[in-house]
């Protein structure tokens, strides 16, 4: 059985390395040059942090590291509604030291200047990479969210998948980061986008809003959607957590 603090602390921790590791590969190498693999690095970056992430700590905390993932489960009724806000706590503290030490490190480079510095923050218009405007921004963000929490709900529905849930969900992550990034810089993930948007200031923190509401609706509706297009049954959810914070029969 794992504690609520236990699952907390490893929520925290798996934020932050999926903030370390995904804004890492983009802030670390801000001075190389961007060729052919510089396009593909940040959507991999994300995508195998979050494959080992939850391969290592799934059997924990449920593996979110996400509040829309959060949302989206607890409107499924596939985690308690106590623990909700707590799980979106810890997610926002561990992306915040993920963020703090992504900025420590990259002080280390000469020159290097957190004020100028992008550092991985999500944007619309002026601040979109390949300046895409606000509706374009809320409708990939949304449905990216929804897609990435139907699949975490699905994946993660039956015991027999567990095996390679991690390896199908970092895959989709990856992929939603390779259609997301030239338009808002992929957020998909509001602990992502207010650990960023808190050390760049100023024009991220006006528009983290939207990364906070279009993701969060998308959970919203993909955690009210699942139950209606799938029968899960009976199964337990590899990466669930009990009402009484026990892991799976399966996992213990």
């Amino acid at each position: 059985m794992a504690s609520l603090g236990k699952r907390l602390v490893v929520e925290g921790a798996g934020t932050a390395w999926l903030v370390f590791v995904g804004c890492g590969s983009a802030v670390l190498n801000a001075g190389a040059v961007q060729q052919g693999w510089g396009v593909l690095e940040v959507p991999f970056a994300f995508g195998l942090a979050l494959t080992t992430a939850i391969a290592v700590l799934g059997r924990v905390s449920g593996a979110h590291f996400n509040p829309a993932v959060t949302i989206g489960f607890a409107t499924a009724q596939r985690f308690p509604i106590r623990d909700l806000l707590p799980y979106i706590a810890a997610q926002l503290i561990g992306a915040l030291l993920g963020a703090a030490l992504l900025a420590y490190v990259a002080s280390g480079r000469p020159g290097f200047d957190l004020s100028a510095s992008a550092f991985g923050a999500n944007g619309y218009g002026d601040h979109s990479p390949s300046d895409y405007r606000l509706r374009a921004a809320l409708a990939v963000e949304f449905a990216m969210s929804f897609v990435f929490v139907f699949v975490n709900l699905s994946m993660l529905a039956r015991n027999r998948s567990a095996s390679f849930a991690p390896f199908v969900i970092g895959a989709c992550f990856t992929l939603i980061y390779l259609v997301a990034t030239p338009v808002t810089n992929a957020s998909v993930n509001p602990a992502r986008s207010t650990a960023a948007a808190l050390f760049v200031g100023d024009w991220a923190l006006d528009q983290l809003w939207l990364f906070w509401a279009a993701p969060m609706a998308g959970g919203l509706l993909a955690g009210l959607a699942y139950p209606l297009m799938c029968e899960p049954g009976n199964a337990a959810n590899a990466y669930d957590v009990h009402e009484d914070g026990a892991a799976p029969r399966g996992f213990r």
